[in-house]
């Protein structure tokens, strides 16, 4: 049973949408096991609205929140009480395999690398955000932990990222791509000129060259790599461009009694297909290559987004990513800081 600690009283939703999420988790798959880290009384007082399995959801008591506007390195240093840091320490601890939560993101970054620590050879470890395309899904790293990037880092990306195609969405050799203004080699910023022929001269990844961001959704890649600037406002255009244009579709479908009429014959497609456009469908953000599994919900997650997070979880411990995440990075020449 993998086993994780969830933040009950991160992000906009907290505690009712969480604490659902992870009564789903549990009602869905036996491999789990799911410890509601918050304030006792109001977890218990959510959870007591459902049915499920007693030996898989056990609740940690937590005094404390982190609020999403506090400054990180503050509030990690001193609310060691909150349910964010007692998640995280829990998985230092080996008591808990991954954490979870849709709490503050500057204090999951920090948190995630001040108290669960980097694996062995990473030096920045990216988030890596799963957005659908038509054909499937794309994962974007770096998506939003570091803004400033050095070559070498994306190499490690680009590795990381590969491995984690690979064993949680079965993807085989991964096509991985650069974030570029052009297809031609000699395009681009100097982070890009000067990464390009570093990617293209690793052997352990399928490096298909330069990707415009136009051809992301139409499933020109499978890893997408970029400093978390780019990746960032990708990933944000992304899911506002999304919530725009399902938005204008169910505005059409009311605009009329004729479209009324349509829209009730075609509903169940539209559902379906709409599904497959969803990105909450693939559960949270990991960051990758920590000494742990540290998963970064969205700020407004709700109880679907926290169950595919948790189970999401299951797949990636049961893969020995960071072992083979190790095992790939030792190969490289140690980095160091300028």
């Amino acid at each position: 049973m993998i086993k994780v600690a969830l933040d009950a009283m991160g992000g906009d939703n907290a505690p009712g949408e969480i604490v659902k999420g992870a009564v789903d988790a549990v009602n869905t798959s036996k491999e789990c096991f799911v410890y509601l880290v918050g304030k006792e009384d109001v977890v218990n007082n959510e959870l007591s609205k459902y049915t499920y399995s007693k030996e898989q959801i056990e609740v940690v008591n937590a005094t404390e929140v982190i609020e999403t506007g506090e400054p990180p390195v503050m509030a990690i240093r001193h609310k060691k009480d909150s349910s964010l840091v007692k998640a995280l320490n829990m998985v230092k601890n080996k008591e808990a395999d991954a954490f979870v939560s849709a709490g503050s993101s500057g204090a999951i970054l920090v948190g995630g690398q001040v108290i669960v620590g980097r694996l062995p050879g990473v030096e920045r470890p990216p988030i890596g955000a799963i957005v659908p395309t038509d054909k499937g899904c794309v994962l974007i790293v770096d998506s939003g932990a570091n803004v400033d990037a050095r070559p070498a880092f994306l190499v490690q990306w680009a590795k990381m990222g590969s491995i984690y195609m690979e064993n949680c969405l079965g993807i085989k050799k991964p096509r991985v791509a650069i974030v570029n203004v052009g297809l031609e080699e000699e395009k681009g910023n100097q982070l890009v000129k000067e990464t390009f022929p570093l990617l293209k001269a690793c052997d352990d990844i399928n490096f298909i060259g330069s990707i415009e961001a136009r051809e992301i959704p139409r499933s020109g890649a499978d890893v997408i790599v970029c400093d978390a600037f780019v990746g960032n406002v990708i990933l944000k255009l992304y899911e506002g461009l999304a919530g725009t244009i399902i938005s204008k579709i169910k505005g059409a479908f009311y605009s009329n009694l004729k479209s009324k009429i349509g829209a009730m014959l075609v509903k169940d497609s539209i559902k379906s297909t709409l599904k497959t456009m969803d990105a909450s469908e693939y559960g949270g953000a990991p960051l990758i290559g920590l000494n742990g599994l540290v998963v970064k919900t969205h700020g407004s997650a709700k109880a679907k987004e926290v169950k595919n997070s948790i189970l999401q979880c299951v797949t990636f411990s049961k893969s020995n990513i960071n072992e083979q995440i190790v095992e790939s990075l030792s190969h490289m020449p140690e980095l160091t800081e300028e």
